[in-house]
């Protein structure tokens, strides 16, 4: 595996030139077939794109392409049939000298994925579906889905600010107060197409619908979604590897609908396994019980628009380093810094509760505010970084709380009850997005 940036190569479909990438790597042949927006060589300058492929590529020969009508590919007149973008895949095969090879299928590019597997089961030897959908609205047997006008209304909103990089907040939702990357991501827009060709290249997504194609899918297939994924909500995942028979399917849980966000570990690990058997770099090293610990600053947009950003980048570093302190003190890890807060794990409920109300005090002093969620649940650790249900569940929780609240879930109070140093006031019951039930809510502070 080499540093180098791929080589951009075009290969004839039909008439229509299709660019195209390959990231030399193992013996398996992967081949990404895009969502709505791509552009090959500005992919890269997304973060944790390069990475994300040249983590794939220490097992697989990574092949990525332009769809007709977008990015480097040629331009043409009408947005392409399903038909014609298999001919695309069909095309690149040959260039690439890939007579066998895994479809990786991102959102709508799941679709034309699954439709290539099931007409040339001879030619795809898995299927990797990430974010994908059957249909793209829903309709009374199939209410996996937004309805059809809420599709219409998020697609109008955004094709009318094209190129002012609102993906952001579908692909990098935790970017998106970060102005050089807002700008970054409206770049990634203009390039893909124009606003009317992305409208037209709409139509056509919004009418497929593949469900009675799935039950012949015979090639090995795995579905992988996100349960934040604010774009394609996980039940239509749910519903593909229900109905693809044997099809694998995993909850990444956190990272949105971006692939190259996230758990890059914890994603590209499972595709490593499905495909080769074994794991290498992202084994899950333990499983262990903590209480997770998740801020986030209040307002942070408006303290940036009214502060400027030399004195908020300062506010921040001191935010930082206070959160540092104050969790290594009360004996947490702090496991990474957020950009407008914290994740962080503790051994008991007790301290971390502790960790959560003196925090709050030490950055009032600064002028800012904080909202906590904790909750306590098993983790997976793996290197650097925790995943699992747990993490999930607290970063669920803080979005319910408000500014200098910490808020818990009900186990949180099971495990400290009989503890004088605490007291709770109840804040009523609330679905966590992505978890089943109810959850019971409760705000902590110090006696």
């Amino acid at each position: 595996m080499t540093d180098a940036m791929p080589e951009t190569r075009y290969t004839e479909s039909g008439d229509v030139s299709i660019a195209y990438q390959v990231m030399v790597g193992g013996d398996i042949d992967l081949i990404i077939v895009p969502a709505l927006i791509s552009h090959m060589e500005h992919n890269h300058e997304l973060p944790g794109y390069t990475q994300f492929l040249r983590r794939l590529s220490s097992f697989a020969r990574v092949i990525t392409f332009d769809k007709r009508g977008q990015g480097m590919s040629d331009r043409i007149t009408a947005p392409p049939s399903l038909e014609e973008r298999m001919d695309d895949i069909r095309a690149v095969m040959a260039a690439t000298g890939s007579s066998k090879a895994v479809l990786f299928g991102h959102s709508d590019g799941g679709t034309v994925s699954t439709l290539f597997a099931a007409t040339y089961p001879e030619r795809v030897q898995g299927l990797v579906l990430f974010g994908a959908f059957a249909k793209s609205y829903s309709t009374p047997d199939y209410p996996h889905m937004p309805s059809f006008e809420k599709r219409w209304a998020g697609v109008n909103g955004w094709i009318e600010n094209w190129g002012k990089g609102r993906c952001i907040a579908i692909n990098a939702p935790h970017l998106i107060n970060d102005s050089d990357m807002v700008a970054l991501f409206g770049q990634w827009e203009r390039l893909t197409g124009t606003p009317a060709s992305m409208r037209r290249y709409f139509e056509v997504v919004i009418q497929t619908d593949i469900r009675e194609v799935l039950p012949t899918i015979t090639v090995p297939t795995l579905v992988l979604h996100r349960s934040d994924d604010p774009q394609v909500p996980i039940a239509a995942g749910r519903h593909l590897a229900d109905a693809i028979d044997k099809a694998k399917f995993v909850d990444l849980v956190e990272g949105s609908h971006g692939f190259f966000n996230g758990n890059q570990e914890l994603f590209v690990g499972e595709v490593e396994e499905f495909l080769t058997g074994a794991r290498t770099t992202s084994a899950i090293t333990e499983r262990v019980l903590a209480t997770v610990m998740f801020t986030d600053i209040v307002n942070s947009t408006e303290h940036l628009a009214t502060r400027g950003d030399a004195e908020w980048r300062r506010i921040l570093d001191r935010h930082d380093a206070l959160s540092k302190q104050m969790i290594e003190s009360h004996g947490g890890r702090l496991i990474k810094n957020t950009g407008d807060g914290v994740l962080a794990t503790f051994d008991g409920p007790g301290r971390a509760i502790h960790c959560a109300c003196g925090l709050n005090e030490r950055v009032n002093s600064i002028g800012i505010e904080l909202r906590t969620g904790l909750h306590t649940g098993e983790v997976e650790v793996r290197d650097n970084d925790i995943s699992g249900l747990a993490v999930h569940a607290a970063s669920r929780i803080m979005g319910h709380a408000v500014a200098n609240e910490v808020l818990v879930s009900r186990i949180v109070t099971d495990l400290v009850a009989g503890s004088e140093s605490f007291d709770f006031s109840t804040r009523g019951e609330h679905p966590l997005k992505g978890l089943s039930g109810d959850w019971q809510l409760l705000s902590a502070a110090l006696n």
